[in-house]
């Protein structure tokens, strides 16, 4: 067989390439055969990174790093790295290609009875050259002993110069009763004395929500806001009884699953605990209920409203990437 090298070929008329059916392929191609798959009547390439033949003008990225899965939906099949460990790892790119992205910061801590904010979350698509990006998946916050103080804010997520802002810790009691703005902001607390600052905090426009307000009541005691989600705001508290639930968080399949993040945490109650937003956000506690209340981790969500012990801690966040292989 003749071995062509470096020739040109100055005629009007074409190239005759290999062609056979998809039981013809060759047995052990090389990296770079193409030929004509009459089943489908396209020319394919051989590809030695994912061992198949791809359709001409298709080239899928190669990356390493994180935690690897192969999925397939809607008989497309992907690739997904994900990062759970909290602080910085890294992502390497080999070969250029279109990446879709899942970045949730750390989720906000609950208070005396109010639902901390759950973290931001951003979810988009962007090309990437090759070489290496720092991945830093953000930390929640921990369990608040001390109710009267605002609950803390999580820690911010970050990749691709994309920043995942943390939640917003939950607002306190006895006039500290504004909730803390973040990705999504902390619910208004309980006991303001008067205060006019038992109001839900402000989210990230574009990454979360905010979170819901303190209702005031007859007397100088009410519950608090649940935590604003990444898919809604935070419910405000329903008089003395009813701490307000935390807003919902964003569903993706991005994993291969169906799931939510950054879901807003409920506000705590002597009668009725506001419930966790979907997508993580820890639930209020009940008077001497033992019951976790902490958001659940790698969600970004917010720590759930306390009540006479230990508030919900939020959550830590996560990121997720993704490219097609087919």
């Amino acid at each position: 067989m003749a071995q062509l090298k470096n020739t040109t070929i100055d005629d009007t008329g074409f190239l005759q390439l290999a062609k056979g059916t998809t039981l013809q392929r060759p047995a052990f191609p090389s990296a770079g055969e193409i030929r004509f798959n009459t089943d489908f009547n396209s020319v394919e390439w051989w590809d030695n990174t994912y061992t198949r033949w791809f359709p001409a003008g298709v080239v899928s990225p190669v990356a390493t790093g994180g935690t690897v899965t192969n999925i397939t939906q809607n008989t497309v099949n992907y690739r997904v790295h994900t990062f759970t460990s909290v602080g910085t790892t890294t992502f390497t790119v080999t070969r250029e290609g279109i990446f879709e992205y899942l970045i949730v910061g750390g989720g906000g801590g609950g208070c005396d009875t109010s639902g901390g904010g759950a973290g931001g979350v951003l979810i988009g698509q962007t090309v990437l050259p090759p070489g290496t990006y720092n991945m830093i998946v953000g930390a929640g916050t921990g369990n608040l002993a001390d109710n009267s103080a605002p609950g803390e804010s999580g820690s911010p997520s970050s990749a691709f110069g994309l920043v995942a802002v943390g939640g917003g810790g939950a607002g306190g009691g006895f006039g500290q009763a504004r909730g803390i703005s973040g990705g999504s902001g902390g619910g208004g607390g309980r006991n303001p004395g008067g205060s006019l600052f038992a109001i839900g905090a402000p989210g990230i426009p574009g990454q979360g929500n905010e979170g819901g307000t303190a209702t005031p009541f007859l007397s100088a005691d009410w519950e608090g806001g649940g935590g604003g989600g990444g898919g809604g705001p935070g419910h405000a508290s329903v008089g003395i009884d009813w701490g307000g639930d935390g807003g919902p968080g964003v569903n993706t399949n991005i994993t291969g699953t169906l799931q939510g993040f950054g879901g807003g945490a409920g506000g705590g109650s002597n009668a009725l605990r506001g419930r966790g937003g979907l997508g993580g956000g820890g639930q209020g506690k009940l008077g001497g209920d033992a019951t976790n209340n902490n958001g659940t981790a790698n969600t970004g969500g917010g720590g759930g409203g306390g009540w006479s012990g230990p508030s919900g801690a939020g959550a830590s966040g996560i990121i997720v990437v993704r490219y097609r292989t087919s």
